[in-house]
């Protein structure tokens, strides 16, 4: 299969605005990215002690006073302002949604883009952010959303859906229009611990976590070990052990000078073309074949430099297969 490129787009903080989502979507379209991605929170409670996963404080960088786009929203606007690539959730937070109505807003999406949706999903970490939206399935959200995903597969692939479980009953009703892709648009699993890769073992078709932000390192020893674990799990759900594609999402910087002494080590994926082209070929013979990447930047304008940069000087660098 051919390597992929997506990049973030700013759908939250100072940059998040309509003309940087659909300038910045457009040109990651020109700029032959493959796919482009927004997060998704929707409430920032004024206290948050629940353990952010991708700081290594445990600190979340969220702040109550920011803008924060509704993903789904952003992506039928990115939808008629983009013509070719493809358009995911990194990650969208399903036990926040009432199943039935977001399987018919991403079926919908899928087909006004023309077949051009990724699902990415996830189960959430912010506690508070549950109860400020009055669900109480915080501690339940791993079953909630496993739930979610097999309803979501059952309205967009069945002519007469039916689920019955432990959080959520479907019967007795049509769903239409069904996705364009088929059987259903790829749904990816986001996270990296036991639970996720189980999830996205038995129910994804990509397993997407976000690394080199500790405590999530995954350097490519301990993605390794993650990859070889996500193939037992998929080969004892009865699946091909490679039936889940593999995805790395992770920061990308550019950096032309040398460190200033030697005991400054280079995070991957970091430093020159060169550098950096060498980081991801690590992870493509791990069997990574899509890659998401955020362009940490001040300005819609340094992020475009960024992604310009990575398409010209690190793009020709990979592989293609």
């Amino acid at each position: 299969m051919p390597v992929t490129f997506g990049c973030s787009l700013p759908s939250r903080g100072a940059m998040a605005s309509p003309d940087n989502l659909r300038n910045l979507a457009q040109r990651a379209e020109d700029l032959s990215f493959d796919h482009v991605w927004v997060s998704d929170h929707i409430i920032i409670p004024n206290e948050v002690s629940s353990f952010y996963p991708y700081a290594a404080d445990g600190v979340a960088p969220f702040q109550r006073d920011n803008t924060y786009f509704e993903p789904l929203a952003a992506l039928n606007f990115l939808a008629g302002c983009t013509t070719r690539v493809k358009l995911g959730t990194h990650v969208l937070i399903l036990p926040y949604r009432n199943p039935v109505l977001t399987a018919k807003i991403l079926a919908t999406l899928d087909v006004l883009s023309g077949g051009r949706l990724i699902l990415g999903a996830g189960v959430g970490w912010m506690e508070e952010e549950f109860q400020a939206m009055g669900l109480d399935t915080y501690a339940q959200r791993g079953e909630v959303t496993d739930e979610y995903i097999q309803i979501f597969k059952e309205l967009w692939t069945s002519d007469n859906p039916e689920f019955h479980g432990k959080h959520y009953d479907v019967s007795g009703a049509g769903f239409l229009p069904k996705p364009i892709q088929q059987p259903h648009p790829p749904i990816w699993i986001g996270g990296h611990t036991n639970p996720a890769i189980r999830r996205a073992a038995t129910l994804g078709d990509g397993w997407m976590p976000i690394g080199l932000r500790p405590p999530a390192g995954l350097e490519p020893e301990e993605l390794a070990e993650k990859v070889a674990r996500l193939r037992r799990v998929s080969a004892r759900a009865g699946r091909a052990e490679d039936a889940v594609d593999l995805v790395f999402s992770t920061d990308c910087v550019f950096e032309d000078e040398p460190r200033p002494s030697p005991d400054q080590s280079r995070r991957m994926v970091s430093g020159r073309p060169e550098q950096i082209a060498a980081d991801l070929r690590q992870y493509q013979d791990l069997g990574v074949q899509h890659f998401i990447f955020s362009f940490p930047s001040d300005s819609a304008e340094q992020q475009q430099e960024a992604m310009e940069r990575f398409s010209r000087e690190v793009m020709p660098l990979i592989p293609a297969d």
